[in-house]
């Protein structure tokens, strides 16, 4: 194996070639979970793994519930299915706890804030009520609790890891939160080695071939858990060493392995790139300062392999793409382009304009 065949072993696992699944849940349920702190970059990243699916109908299935959004792998969003956010709760909120007590002290939120917030959460949001930041200030301030800078934000987020709220039903364009129990009528647990055992089996299926450090960075688990959860799936894994770095991955991948051609236009944050601590598999080392390490920019890939970076723009009945390669790229790779710009077209219910390429 080698850095290529990792890559396409990764397009593979992640649904971004030869595709399986149908619903917008069943990926993210495939997945693990979904980075999302970028909305419409999230959805589009569901989209590129579901054939078919449109942004209407992705924020159809997130205000229905059928995928929810929190904190909860590291300290930022991420999309989650209804029946894991329990059990996968319990297992990686204590640590993103810990990391938030520095935040809490700089701001200075204390304990007593916390359990003040909770209450009102409690009164505000019961009986199915989906509030917005904006409507509950007022409850806030009928408290006394300072909702001044990025305050607001730390305290519901700590609702949030707590199990309490999760994110309701958009209203417009404004996202809302909603109490977890009445979200979710019944969330189920694990013991916390079967949470770990199911963590990285959700992770190396989904996410190989990945290194176990790659699994501790995404997972947030400490080296020791992590080390723990690979070793409780390894009789369902294969691995490789590739450049004195041990790859684990779904060992049914490799058969299924092929080096067809492809392209994708990925949004920022997306799991190809962010799942992963070493990168380079996919990613050049001359293109880090260009795409934000990979991260922060939405990226064109070729061939499994990060080629650019690209810019989206609306009109009244047009998507403009803009695209900013790194390299020349030959006619057949223009095209599998283009095949994408029309999907992401289609996607949005608008006509697609690639600027500088032309579809013949």
């Amino acid at each position: 194996m080698d850095s290529k065949q990792i890559a396409h072993l990764r397009l593979i696992n992640q649904q971004l070639t030869q595709p399986q699944l149908t619903k917008a849940a069943d990926l993210v349920s495939w997945m693990g979970c979904i980075q999302s702190q970028d909305f419409a970059g999230a959805k589009w990243a569901i989209a590129n793994r579901v054939q078919g699916l449109t942004d209407l109908q992705i924020e159809a299935d997130f205000n229905a519930g059928k995928i929810l959004r929190t904190h909860i792998l590291r300290p930022t969003w991420h999309f989650v299915c209804p029946e894991d956010i329990g059990w996968m709760l319990q297992l990686t909120a204590p640590h993103i706890k810990a990391m938030s007590k520095s935040m809490h002290k700089q701001l200075d939120i204390n304990q007593d804030t916390l359990n003040k917030s909770k209450d009102i959460l409690i009164e505000a949001l019961t009986g199915n009520k989906h509030l917005t930041r904006q409507q509950l200030l007022p409850y806030y301030a009928e408290k006394g609790i300072n909702t001044d800078d990025i305050r607001l934000g730390i305290i519901l987020m700590d609702a949030e890891l707590d199990g309490l709220i999760c994110s309701g039903a958009k209203q417009g364009k404004q996202f809302t939160h909603a109490l977890l129990h009445e979200r979710v009528k019944s969330t189920s647990t694990l013991d916390r080695e079967a949470a770990i055992a199911e963590l990285a089996k959700r992770y190396f299926y989904s996410h190989g071939p990945a290194t176990l450090q790659d699994f501790a960075w995404w997972s947030g688990l400490n080296l020791g858990d992590s080390k723990h959860g690979l070793a409780m799936n390894k009789e369902a894994l294969a691995s490789e060493i590739v450049n004195g770095q041990t790859y684990w991955f779904y060992g049914e991948a490799e058969k299924q392995s092929n080096k067809s051609k492809s392209a994708q236009l990925l949004p920022a944050f997306d799991e190809y790139t962010v799942a992963y601590k070493d990168r380079s598999s996919v990613l050049s080392t001359d293109y880090n300062k260009a795409t934000g390490n990979g991260i922060f920019k939405p990226l064109i890939i070729i061939d499994g392999q990060v080629a650019g970076i690209w810019k989206r723009s609306l009109t009244k009945n047009k998507v403009i793409i803009d695209p900013e390669l790194f390299k020349p790229i030959d006619k057949r790779a223009q095209q599998k382009l283009m095949s994408e710009a029309r999907r992401f077209g289609k996607y949005l219910g608008l006509a697609p304009q690639v600027n500088g390429f032309n579809e013949e």
